[in-house]
């Protein structure tokens, strides 16, 4: 998995009346969240015997129906059986092949799931979701210059699978190949216009690559799809906030504390651009409720630096009687470095069609496409 964090400078100081304790203006954090891995692409299950004839052998046939049928029910044991069995009266029936890797696959075991998709391609050169699977374990396996030309070569055959555009663009991410990577996502979405980690992923790049109008953009497609993405909230947010648009930020840092009361980088940043608008009661308030939180997460590092703007601010908004330095000088106070939260959701698979995805979850998504 893969994570970035970065921070955007807001303003580089601000000056105060003679008198006036001088805060330092402080940046908003962007949490980006992990890159969505790749999922297995299921075959087109059980309605596929209604088109086509998978075996002259009736009963490698039945057999093959039966074990599509126990994988439809996430019955993989019997499913496995069921396959072998047509495969011992039948030899050539490839699909057999896709459907025991994606099995295999599940179960974690690579190298038989390589070796079962290399057949399935071998029997059906022009099964293009058997290429698909053998990117997604070959990249599960490490081996990513293979992988992407698993995935290539699926495209060549089924030039309308998104989700090996969405997996190539993940591993030139991970090879520092970002034009690339905002490349192949583009295309992922020209196919699947709802493809939510596409947009999530490619607004990732283009913020990386200063492209903020784009990667703007593409937050806000991500939350079309998915309203309730609260690290699309806080990202967007920021990029708001870097662009000065204040009242905007403030707007979806709220619309995403509304979305998960729970929330604390929103809390956070809510109360960073509100003390950089001067808005200092307000601030304290957003402080405080996303010192709560990181209470509760135990982020005893964010809870300090929270707790130490809280102080600050009550520096500002408590009556001095008697000043501290000369008249006309400026007590200046130096805010912490911010770093920026760990994002609270990983990457989501993509489920979309008949592909399974590693995705807005931790891992590969280990649902094989029939």
């Amino acid at each position: 998995m893969y994570q970035k964090h970065q921070k955007h400078p807001y303003l580089n100081g601000a000056k105060s009346a003679p008198g006036q304790i001088l805060m330092g203006v402080i940046s908003v954090s962007s949490a980006f969240l992990i890159l969505t891995l790749p999922a297995i692409i299921h075959s087109t299950g059980t309605k596929l015997l209604a088109q086509e004839v998978v075996s002259q052998d009736l009963d490698a046939a039945m057999a093959f129906q039966q074990g599509a049928t126990f994988y439809s029910r996430k019955d993989f044991q019997n499913s496995e059986i069921a396959f072998r069995k047509a495969l011992d009266r039948d030899p050539n029936i490839g699909l057999a092949r896709n459907y025991l890797g994606n099995i295999l696959l599940e179960q974690n075991r690579l190298d038989l799931a390589i070796q079962e998709y290399g057949e399935a391609i071998r029997l059906n050169p022009n099964l293009g979701e058997a290429y698909y699977n053998l990117g997604v374990a070959l990249q599960r396996q490490g081996q990513k210059e293979a992988a992407i030309t698993a995935y290539r070569q699926a495209l060549v055959v089924r030039p309308t699978l998104a989700n090996a555009y969405y997996n190539l663009g993940v591993l030139f991410y991970q090879q520092e190949q970002r034009q690339d990577a905002i490349a192949a996502y583009e295309q992922a979405i020209n196919l699947d216009r709802n493809h939510k980690n596409a947009y999530f992923n490619l607004a990732i790049v283009q913020q990386q690559e200063g492209q903020i109008d784009p990667a703007i953009s593409a937050y806000r497609q991500v939350l079309k799809i998915d309203p309730e993405n609260t690290v699309a909230y806080n990202n967007l947010g920021s990029l708001l906030v870097i662009q000065g648009k204040i009242t905007e930020a403030i707007t979806v840092y709220k619309e995403a504390i509304r979305q998960n009361p729970k929330n604390a980088l929103a809390y956070y940043n809510l109360g960073v651009t509100l003390y950089n608008q001067g808005a200092f009661k307000e601030s304290a308030q957003a402080f405080r409720l996303a010192r709560k939180q990181y209470t509760t997460e135990g982020n005893t590092e964010q809870l300090a630096k929270t707790e130490q703007l809280i102080q600050q601010i009550a520096q500002v908004l408590t009556p001095k009687k008697s000043p501290v330095n000369p008249p006309g000088s400026a007590t200046a106070i130096t805010t912490p470095p911010v770093e920026q939260a760990p994002a609270n959701t990983t990457p989501t698979e993509d489920t979309s069609g008949n592909s399974p995805t590693f995705g807005e979850s931790t891992l590969p998504d280990l649902t094989p496409k029939k």
